[in-house]
Order: C-alpha cells, then sequence, then structure tokens
C-alpha cells in the first residue's frame, strides 16, 4: 500500500496547524508545506523603568555596560520615557544582576517588569472550609514573586501565577506547608509535553548524569529531571522538534546501547489523592470508634445496668471511681492523637490571623476535655465532690465530624465525574505505520497513545477510538463524534477531513496522520479549560467569603454569651433546680449549651455552597458540548436579558454559495473570473471562499470548452483587507475591489441603477451581493446565499420564552440583514458593521442596563465577544474568537445557547439551595444548640449531636449539588426529514 504521504496536497505543517480551530468543520481544513525550523535558545526580554536619564551620553553609558554582560543579547533604551528593554538569555544572566548593573551605573531603578510569567498549578491538602482557602490565598500573594494566586476550595487545587526569577514551584510549596496545608505540584507552565521514562542499565550518579547530558543536548528537550532512587526520568519537550519515540531512542543511543528506556504512565494523581484522602478520614473514624464506642457504652449504657453500674461507680481513691478513669483513658487518645489535626488547623489559622471549622471543634472538645480532668482531679483529690464529666462528649465529637468529613470527601469525588469521563475518552493504544521512503508501508506496531508524534501515521480500523488529533490522508468512514461534541449522528470522514482523538471511527478503516498529539489535542484542551473554570472562583462565592470573615468570631463570641447566659442566671437562682439534668451542676449545664454552639455552626458547608455546585455544572455543560469558561461566566449567563447574533456562521450555516454571476461591462467572464480569483485568492472571509471555489469551477469549464489548458492566474499585489466591507489589490496593472457598495462609495465607484437593480432583487430573496470593480468601473457581481440553520428560528423564539430578546448585529446589507432577520424571527437588526462597530453597539445596550451575550464565531467578532458580559463563541470558529468567549459552543449548534442559559439558571438556583441548606441549619441549629427550646419543652442539643447536624450540612450541601448531575437540556430541537422541526419540553 502506497499512502502517498508527500503529496504536497495531503502534507501537513504542523505548527502552523496549531493555529486552526480546535473543532471546525472537517472540509475547511488548509493544508500548507512546512518550512524548516532551526532550533534557537530560547530568550526573554525584561524592561526597566530608570531614573537620571539627562542625555545622550546616559543612554551610551547604560548601553555600553550592559553590553559588556555575558548574556545580554541587545538593549533599547528610551530617553524621554526613561524606558530600557534588554534582551536576554536566562541561562547565562538573570534579572536581578541586570538591574544591579543599572544601579552600580548611576541609574536608580524605580521597578521593572518581565514579559514572562510563570504558572504552576498545586494540589492543596487540608483544607477544610472558605476560611482555609482565603487564609491560603493572602499567604501566597505575601510570598516574594507571586503574582496572582487563587485557591479552589471544592477541587482541592490552587493555581499561582508567578515571576520565575524570583520565586519557584518549591518556594510556593513551601510557603503552602508552611501556612499549614498539604502540597503537591500537578503541573507547572513549561510541563505542556512532557514524557515519563523508566530507565534500566542505571546503576550509579554517574549513568544518569551521563544519560541526563546527552538528553538535554538534544534538539527539542527542554528539561530533564532524574530520579536515581525510582531509576526514572522525566523529559519536558518540544513537539515540534522532537517527540517520545525520539527521546527513548536517544536514550538508547547512550553508550552504545549500554541503556534501555520504556515509557513509564505514573498513577493519575487526581484519583491517587482522592483515594489517600477518603482512606485517611475513614482509618481516623474507625480508629475514633475503636476508643468511642466503648466510651459510649461505660458512659450512657452499662451504668443503666445494674451489676455493671455498681462496678462503674467503685472509688479507686476519694470520689475518682473505675468508670471515671476508664473514660479518660479511652477519650485521651481520640482528643491528643486522632484529634491533632485540629489542633494542627487551628494553629497555622491563629497564626494566619484567621479562624476556621478546626478554631471552632478544637476550642469545643477542649472545653468538653479540659473541664472533664478538671472533675476528674478535683474527685482525686476531694472526699465530698460530685461533678459530670464529659469525656465522652470530647470523643464521640470527633468521631461524628470525621464521620462527617468521610460522607463529604466520597460525596465530592462524584462532582469530578464528568471531567473523569473526559479524560478516559482516549484510547490507550494506537496501530503506527512504519513507512519506507516512497511511502510504502512497511510494517504496523502497536504503541501506546502516549508515544504518538506529530506527523504520525495511525491506522485506525472500525470499532477503534481515534487516538489524536489528526487528517485522514486515506480511507472513508463514519466517525461518531458525540463523546465530544455531543452530536448523535455519525460524520462521513474522507480524504483531507480532521478527526479529533477520542472520537469512535464506525465502519470504514482510516489513516490518520497526526497534527495535534499530548496537550495540544482538543480532548486535552477541553479538559484544561474545563479544569480552569472548575477552579475559577464565580462572584456569588464572594457572599460566602464576606460572611466567613466575621462568622467563626462571632459563633466564639455567641458561644461564651451562651455559657454566661444559662451559668449567671443559674448561679442567681432565676430558673428552677429542676431544668438541671441529674448528675449535673449549673456551670456543666452552661457548658454543654456553650459547647453546642460552637460546634453546630462550623462554616464547612457555607464554603462548599458554590464551588462544588460550579464543579458539576461546568462538568455536565462540557458532557453536553458546552464548555464554560468559570464560575464568573457561569453566573453572568444567568443574569442575561438580551442577545447578540452575528449573521454568517451563527443564525447562518456559515457555507455561502454563489447562485449568480451577472457581467455589467465588456469583460469577458474568463478575465472577470481571473481578476476575482487573484483579488480573493489571499482573503480569508467565507463568501471570498464560496466565489473562488465557484470562480475556478467556472474558469475551468471555460477551459474545458476551449480544449486548452492555461489557467495561470496573476497574483494579486498591494492586497488589503477592509474589514466589513471587502478587499482591495492590483492585478497585473488594474485596480481591482472586491466588496460590498460601502467599499465601491469610499472609492468613489459609481453604482448605476442597473446595478443597483440587481442588487435590490436578490437582497429581498436574502443574498448578498458582491461587486467587482476594475479600474474604477463595475466589471460584475455575484449573489451569494448563506442557509439559515435549521434550529435557528426555534431557539430565537424559545429565547423569547425566557424573557430574551435577540438582536442581529452584521456587517452585511441591511436588506440581507432584514430579510435573514425576518427568517428567523428577530426583529431589531443592526447592519453594515465594522468589528469596532458591533462592539459599540453591544456597550449601547449595556449602557441601557441590559445583561447582553453575543453569539459569534469569526475573528471580526472577537472585539464584541470580549466587550459582551458574556461572550458564546462556535466551536467551528477562529481560535481568536473562541479565546475571546466566556463559553464555547463546540457542536455549532445554535440550541447550546438555550443550553448554556438554562444551565447556569439552574446552577445559581442550587447555589442559592445550597446557601439555604448551609445557613439554614446554623439558623435553625445554633438557637436550638443554646438551648433556646429547653425551658420550653425540655429539647437541648448535646455537643455529640451538634458535631452530626454540623456533619450533615456539609454532606446535604454537596449532595445537593450533584443533582446537577441529572440536569437535562430544557427542549430538543428536531429536523425531520420531512424538513419539520419543533421546540418541546424533553422528558
Amino acid at each position: 500500500m502506497n499512502i502517498n504521504v508527500g503529496d504536497n496536497k495531503m502534507e501537513l505543517n504542523g505548527r502552523d496547524d496549531l493555529k486552526r480551530p480546535l473543532l471546525e468543520p472537517s472540509d475547511s481544513v488548509c493544508v500548507t508545506i512546512p518550512e524548516p525550523v532551526d532550533k534557537l535558545e530560547k530568550k526573554r526580554t525584561v524592561m526597566f523603568k530608570i531614573g537620571n536619564i539627562k542625555c545622550a551620553s546616559c543612554v551610551t553609558s547604560i548601553e555600553s555596560v550592559l553590553g559588556e554582560i555575558n548574556g545580554v543579547e541587545s538593549v533599547s533604551v528610551s530617553p524621554i520615557h526613561g524606558h530600557v528593554a534588554i534582551e536576554y538569555v536566562p541561562k547565562l544572566v538573570n534579572p536581578k544582576l541586570i538591574k544591579e548593573t543599572i544601579e552600580d551605573a548611576g541609574f536608580p531603578v524605580k521597578e521593572f517588569s518581565e514579559q514572562q510569567i510563570a504558572v504552576c498549578r498545586l494540589r492543596i491538602k487540608g483544607m477544610a472550609c472558605t476560611s482555609c482557602s482565603e487564609s491560603l490565598e493572602r499567604a501566597l500573594k505575601f510570598l516574594d514573586g507571586v503574582k496572582k494566586a487563587v485557591v479552589g476550595l471544592a477541587l482541592e487545587e490552587a493555581k499561582v501565577h508567578f515571576d520565575p526569577n524570583i520565586t519557584d514551584s518549591d518556594r510556593i510549596i513551601e510557603a503552602i506547608e508552611d501556612a499549614g496545608f498539604g502540597a503537591d505540584l500537578i503541573s507547572s507552565g513549561n510541563e505542556a509535553n512532557k514524557v515519563h521514562l523508566k530507565l534500566e542499565g542505571v546503576s550509579s550518579v554517574e549513568d544518569m548524569n551521563t544519560i541526563k547530558s546527552y538528553l538535554e543536548s538534544a534538539i527539542g528537550v527542554n528539561h530533564v529531571e532524574m530520579d536515581l532512587e525510582e531509576k526514572r526520568a522525566t523529559v519536558n519537550y518540544d513537539p515540534d522538534f522532537t517527540g517520545p519515540r525520539s527521546i527513548i531512542e536517544a536514550v538508547q543511543e547512550v553508550a552504545h546501547g549500554s541503556y534501555k528506556a520504556s515509557l513509564y504512565i505514573p498513577p493519575r494523581q487526581r484519583e491517587t489523592e482522592q483515594h489517600h484522602e477518603i482512606n485517611n478520614y475513614r482509618n481516623q473514624f474507625l480508629l475514633s470508634c475503636l476508643f468511642s464506642v466503648p466510651l459510649f457504652i461505660f458512659s450512657m449504657v452499662l451504668p443503666m445496668l445494674p451489676p455493671f453500674g455498681d462496678w462503674l461507680e467503685y472509688k479507686i481513691y476519694n470520689m475518682f471511681t473505675v468508670g471515671l478513669l476508664l473514660r479518660w483513658v479511652l477519650c485521651t487518645p481520640v482528643q491528643f492523637i486522632v484529634g491533632r489535626r485540629f489542633y494542627k488547623g487551628s494553629y497555622h489559622a491563629l497564626r494566619l490571623k484567621s479562624a476556621n471549622m478546626d478554631v471552632l471543634v478544637a476550642m469545643g472538645t477542649n472545653a468538653a476535655y479540659f473541664y472533664s480532668v478538671y472533675v476528674a482531679i478535683k474527685s482525686l483529690s476531694s472526699d465530698t465532690f460530685k461533678g459530670q464529666d464529659f469525656f465522652e462528649t470530647s470523643a464521640m465529637l470527633i468521631s461524628f465530624i470525621l464521620l462527617g468529613k468521610y460522607l463529604e470527601v466520597l460525596a465530592k469525588g462524584k462532582t469530578s465525574d464528568a471531567l473523569a469521563k473526559l479524560t478516559d475518552l482516549a484510547p490507550d493504544s494506537a496501530c503506527l505505520l512504519i513507512l519506507d521512503d516512497d511511502g510504502n508501508v512497511v510494517s504496523e506496531v502497536a504503541i501506546s497513545t502516549q508515544l504518538i508524534q506529530r506527523n504520525d501515521i495511525i491506522k485506525i480500523i472500525p470499532g477503534e477510538k481515534v487516538p489524536v488529533d489528526g487528517i485522514v490522508i486515506d480511507g472513508q468512514s463514519y466517525v461518531n463524534e458525540s463523546m465530544i461534541t455531543g452530536e448523535a449522528q455519525p460524520i462521513a470522514k474522507k480524504p483531507g477531513d480532521k478527526v479529533i482523538g477520542g472520537t469512535m471511527n464506525e465502519n470504514g478503516c482510516l489513516l490518520v496522520k497526526a497534527t495535534h498529539v499530548g496537550s495540544e489535542t482538543a480532548l486535552s484542551q477541553i479538559v484544561q479549560l474545563v479544569e480552569a473554570a472548575q477552579l475559577a472562583r464565580a462572584p456569588i462565592q464572594k457572599i460566602a467569603d464576606r460572611i466567613s470573615r466575621f462568622f467563626v468570631p462571632a459563633i466564639v463570641l455567641t458561644a461564651f454569651i451562651t455559657w454566661l447566659g444559662w451559668l449567671i442566671p443559674g448561679v442567681i437562682g432565676i430558673y428552677p433546680k429542676h431544668w438541671i439534668p441529674k448528675g449535673m451542676d449549673k456551670f456543666e449545664l452552661a457548658l454543654q449549651f456553650g459547647i453546642s454552639v460552637l460546634v453546630v455552626a462550623c462554616p464547612c458547608a457555607l464554603g462548599l455552597a458554590t464551588p462544588t455546585a460550579v464543579m458539576v455544572a461546568t462538568g455536565k455543560g462540557a458532557s453536553l458540548g458546552v464548555l464554560i469558561k468559570g464560575g464568573n461566566a457561569l453566573e453572568k449567563a444567568h443574569k442575561v436579558k438580551a442577545i447578540v447574533f452575528d449573521k454568517t456562521g451563527t443564525l447562518t450555516v456559515g457555507k455561502p454559495e454563489v447562485v449568480n454571476v451577472m457581467l455589467f461591462s465588456s469583460v469577458s467572464m474568463e478575465d472577470f473570473c481571473d481578476v476575482a480569483i487573484a483579488a480573493e485568492a489571499n482573503s480569508q472571509h467565507p463568501i471570498a471562499k464560496a466565489f473562488l471555489e465557484h470562480a475556478r469551477k467556472l474558469r475551468q469549464k471555460i477551459e474545458s470548452n476551449r480544449q486548452s489548458n492555461n489557467q495561470h492566474v496573476t497574483e494579486a499585489k498591494d492586497f488589503e483587507v477592509h474589514p466589513g466591507t471587502g478587499v482591495s489589490g492590483k492585478v497585473g496593472d488594474k485596480m481591482v475591489l472586491v466588496g460590498n457598495k460601502r467599499l465601491m462609495q469610499t472609492y468613489n465607484v459609481t453604482v448605476g441603477p442597473e446595478i443597483e437593480g440587481y442588487i435590490s432583487e436578490h437582497e429581498q430573496q436574502a443574498r448578498t451581493c458582491v461587486l467587482v470593480s476594475i479600474d474604477g468601473k463595475i466589471a460584475g457581481a455575484f449573489a451569494v446565499t448563506d442557509p439559515v440553520k435549521p434550529e435557528a428560528k426555534n431557539v430565537i423564539l424559545y429565547l423569547h420564552s425566557m424573557g430574551i430578546s435577540s438582536i442581529m448585529v452584521t456587517g452585511d446589507n441591511w436588506a440581507t440583514a432584514t430579510a435573514i432577520a425576518k427568517e428567523v424571527g428577530i426583529e431589531k437588526v443592526i447592519a453594515e458593521m465594522d468589528p469596532i462597530g458591533k462592539a459599540d453597539r453591544i456597550k449601547d445596550l449595556q449602557m441601557r442596563g441590559l445583561t447582553v451575550a453575543m453569539v459569534g464565531d469569526g475573528i471580526n467578532d472577537s472585539p464584541a465577544l470580549v466587550a459582551a458580559d458574556v461572550g458564546m463563541a462556535i466551536g467551528a470558529g477562529t481560535d481568536v474568537a473562541i479565546e475571546a468567549a466566556d463559553i464555547v459552543l463546540i457542536k455549532s449548534n445554535l440550541e447550546d445557547v438555550v443550553t448554556a442559559i438554562d444551565l447556569s439558571r439552574k446552577t445559581i438556583s442550587r447555589i442559592w439551595l445550597n446557601y439555604v441548606w448551609a445557613l439554614g441549619y446554623n439558623i435553625l441549629g445554633v438557637p436550638v444548640a443554646a438551648g433556646i427550646l429547653y425551658p420550653f419543652t425540655g429539647v437541648r442539643l448535646p455537643p455529640w449531636l451538634a458535631g452530626a447536624c454540623m456533619a450533615a450540612s456539609s454532606l446535604s450541601v454537596v449532595c445537593s449539588s450533584l443533582l446537577l448531575q441529572s440536569y437535562r437540556k430544557s427542549w430538543v430541537f428536531q429536523d425531520t426529514k420531512r424538513g419539520h422541526s419543533h421546540c418541546s419540553k424533553s422528558t
């Protein structure tokens, strides 16, 4: 089999292809020829603001002293602004030395900023509530070099932006540990592509250094880390120059094959950490039960049984009994061994001038335990003292809290189920074709998906998953992309079409050329986007943050007031003595009420209310083909009252077709086609592509009729794009304009009555007319139609029923825009707008107090997408539009606009319900714990039961968020073969 890899039509430039949209339609793939790229030493640029620059000699002085530093590549000084920009090689010099050199030359450095900021993600251990995440954020922001830090409570991760010249990930981890939390590095900014290797034949440090030196000198290798104890290596590489298989081969070339390397796949850190945390809480709970269950039996059960009760009341010395000794012995390990986590958490929180759940639990259990110790010591020293100990209260309270945390982490693990399902889509192995120099298949090799490199040829048989993103170079099949796009209908694939990693090949055999590997694949980028969204903090979270700042101190004060409120009236004799339970005194009753208030009001549930709901919603959205970039976008979407739609590619299919060509001069159709093709060849506009395809077919038809093959077309010079109007350029010695009537008016080209009639006739049929002018005269025109998306009309109707108004903003002419708007049911139209004009119209709507969403797909929509409160990019659009948007609609289906807004509304409603659950426990629990019902009903909340209520509040909030997993689309659009479509409530 010869798959003709070298054919220019199928040769793919891996680097340029990265600029293509991840999820664009398969027939829009652009194929180019790669250019050789040399590996260059990576450089950075730092900019300083300096003083005392008075004349040209000062500039010369600065340039000369900096030029002497080894590693400084170039120096640019601006004496007017007092700025100096230095390009340097980080391996040879750092900004600190450059700064000191400038200051030694007598020029004070006021400030400096480096253009490159590093980012790292870390797994955080030991966070209990929103106070923990807030105190950790503060600690990180105080660290030198940290520019920004975001800590996600539910995700238990932190994302830190820092200056790599001032600090690094190791120092950040030290700062986190110093704040009382554990931390593990998940990834850093330069770890986009890395491979883990298991080494054989390595026995000493010299062996490791030899391999490391050889790898570091290899082209494309950025960083190498070696672990002698585990005999492993982690290599960061640039996929433009090398890949995992090349790195393995490089290791085996060292010392003539003395060393061997194989792929090592480390266990998934997220799953490992979750499993470890679940086991940790379970083991601590079981250890606690080992002591607290017997303690409960000795305290509550056996004293009621005569033989055992008498034995427990046996006095060892004075009033010190066997039962009191047993309770003390059993409680102490729970208080100080199992409960050590609460002491550590309290210490670090108070050291950071914060207060969290650990502070409340430590205060409550310590009050119960040390009062009980006081009772025990008093019993030893007195033969008349009678007091009630609370050892069982302390031990059972810790046990119930650990049980609650165990159930909570079990439930929290399910909030990221959607993300886990996404990461599991990619297959573990692939069939690699080995080719000879002529493109013939020599052999087939089964390899790990992680070993695939760019430009590899992969064979995919029916029933197999596509391992990476690529281009089909041979074969035909249908590919089910529902796992990525949510679209159930399989899509036909032929040579030249793009396929997405993780999708399923249905029936035919495909040969695919890998274009995106590792972290560059669509699936990896979707996972990264969802992870970033889950880490981002929604504005509604600020409510919980504000409450938590004063919540714990307020509860401590409330508990103290409760204690005094029961102690003082008891001492004075305001309430009757029969209110005091048997075996207690006034002090002990007041103490129990105070401890119950401390414990029941824990703020854990409040901190989990928002992040758990955002995690579930963003994961669910991704599984439905709606990528939401964070809690901010999710929250704003529910407020949307007006949606602005672009026309081409958004409301319409985005595949324009030429339906009519008309000449208005003596120019032949052949010359007209040649001139227009030359002018439009470099344009990326969909209409230009449609005309190019039509004109080339027409030109080919003319040539075939003449039985000649002279299709050489002169390339346009001075080509210029006029946003919103058209293009211009010189074809030979002729000035050519291709665009709408506004472009002609700009260049003073006369548009006669005949042409006006042609334009009017076609615009009334929702067709766009493009005029072609040669040397100042209209030579001809062509009419283009772009079919409206079948679901567009029903989407507009459904949005109207949701109370959302729809507006169309387009660069097209008024007549065509009005016709399209009438067809889909949009009443307000703004036409003939350039990109800046679109953004201005959105700002006008915002000035009226409306929350505005923008739906678009092109580069010209990006200013409007940024200006809107919520930008929604069509997944098949440009990467610029997708980058600018807050929400990406992967399927390019307008019904997902409704899904995004409806999911947002459901999520915000769920968050408010979570707040009701969280605060409801406190609002109801605190008064009951404080004893407000006790005088009337005799009902009180013992501390151990208060701990169970606190655990139940956190669990109820997480379970409430998990209910978002059952979200279903609020409507389903059906387009049958007969052409009918309708809106309906889904089941």
